[in-house]
């Protein structure tokens, strides 16, 4: 990995475990999610807007993903909700993390494109894997498959299918803007321009998942009626999530392979689960403090392929 594209992925994972530690003590839901990427887009609009001109050079192609991407990250945060309001951030989110680099690097050797991750890397994302799988259990002795039934645990590993969709959509997306005819977009624009249409399209499939979902309707009522300092809140966590998500997809420029990104951009396990213990008070089990040394191991074998 480049050294650009490691700094883009440290400083995002420190926003990213801030961002997740500020929604669960919010208890989340779809609605917090679609004010947080609703004004998100807004601050974004002035970008998207500055290249009005060179938005119709978009291939068709683009716009579907745009559509599809927009889907799978609203499946992500209603998933992702709901997991923190089962159980402990400590849990739910390494386990949300870390899954997707099985099914991006699945996806990676099904599209012929293994020879580009090393393997050192390979190892590294082996290790990351193992490492989310010790982080449900209490003790050693107690280790079993029940251990990952849990309803916490099934609504983190949706939220995992939810980002392993959206990030192997966004690296094709991007590589064919990054490369469209004369460069119009450099990395920088291609990444926050398709931002912005990403973000609206997720607004309006999580404003679809809100109209479905009664609890959900339930609780955009209560906040529009004058909960301020939940929606203040979910702006905040917005700019959050899309500053970090920002600079992942500028540090797709700079990885031979997207593998790379989703199993580097783990670097925030370690840091959303010792919040949650430091700052939330979650408990401090031996399996899972194991579980994040070796998660921290594997990156490094990452960074080094």
């Amino acid at each position: 990995m480049s050294f650009t594209a490691i700094a883009l992925l440290i400083l995002s994972a420190f926003t990213h475990a801030g961002w997740n530690l500020l929604s669960k003590n919010s208890r989340p839901s779809g609605v917090f999610f679609f004010f947080a990427v609703g004004f998100a887009s807004i601050c974004l609009f002035p970008v998207f807007l500055s290249f009005h001109e060179e938005l119709i050079l978009i291939p068709r192609e683009v716009w579907a993903m745009v559509a599809l991407t927009g889907f799978f990250m609203a499946l992500y945060y209603f998933s992702l909700a709901a997991a923190y309001r089962k159980g402990d951030i400590s849990l739910a989110y390494p386990i949300a993390r870390s899954s997707p680099i099985l099914v991006v690097t699945f996806v990676s050797f099904v599209l012929g494109k293994a020879g580009d991750i090393g393997h050192l890397a390979l190892a590294g994302i082996l290790m990351v894997v193992a490492g989310c799988f010790l982080l449900p259990v209490k003790h050693f002795r107690d280790f079993s498959f029940k251990n990952y039934l849990s309803l916490c645990c099934a609504l983190a590993f949706l939220a995992a299918a939810g980002t392993a969709g959206y990030t192997i959509i966004d690296d094709s997306a991007l590589s064919l803007m990054r490369n469209l005819p004369g460069k119009p977009f450099n990395s920088f624009a291609a990444a926050f321009v398709y931002l912005f249409m990403e973000g609206v399209s997720c607004f309006l499939w999580l404003g679809a998942g809100i109209l479905l979902i009664g609890a959900e309707r339930r609780k955009l009522t209560g906040m529009c009626r004058g909960n301020r300092r939940d929606i203040i809140i979910a702006m905040s966590a917005g700019v959050g999530i899309f500053g970090t998500y920002g600079l992942v997809l500028v540090s797709m420029a700079f990885v031979k392979n997207v593998s790379y990104v989703a199993a580097f951009r783990q670097l925030s396990i370690p840091i959303g689960a010792f919040l949650g213990m430091a700052v939330l008070k979650e408990p401090r089990y031996i399996p899972r403090i194991t579980g994040i040394g070796v998660i921290m191991a594997g990156l490094i074998l990452v960074a080094l392929g």
